[in-house]
């Protein structure tokens, strides 16, 4: 799996209606065959952030990348954000699905 967490910090005036804004993008994305999950989040912390938690299966991130969507996206994001997101980024060999936590096991 292509695991990505991404933090967006939109302009004040797409704070509230960020979602919105990249509502085509995330549709597009998650339509993609090689998309396991893309999930946006507020975070609670900073009320101004978003947090996108993504994940490809391990042969998928050509495909996404070169998409047209994809393509529009590097349109779109530098003008409705306030800085360049920041990003973690890694591969998780055969990995497809989330795991139960063991420590936090619920009987």
């Amino acid at each position: 799996m292509i695991l990505i967490n991404v933090k967006f910090k939109p302009l004040p005036e797409h704070v509230e209606n960020f979602r919105e804004v990249v509502a085509e993008f995330t549709a597009a994305t998650r339509a993609e065959e090689g998309c396991l999950f893309f999930d946006w989040f507020r975070s609670t912390d900073d009320p101004n952030e978003y947090i996108l938690v993504e994940g490809f299966k391990d042969d998928a991130a050509e495909a996404h990348v070169n998409s047209e969507h994809f393509k529009k996206a590097c349109e779109l994001f530098p003008t409705v954000l306030t800085e360049t997101p920041k990003i973690i980024n890694t591969l998780i060999e055969g990995k497809t699905e989330w795991d139960r936590m063991a420590e936090f096991e619920v009987k």
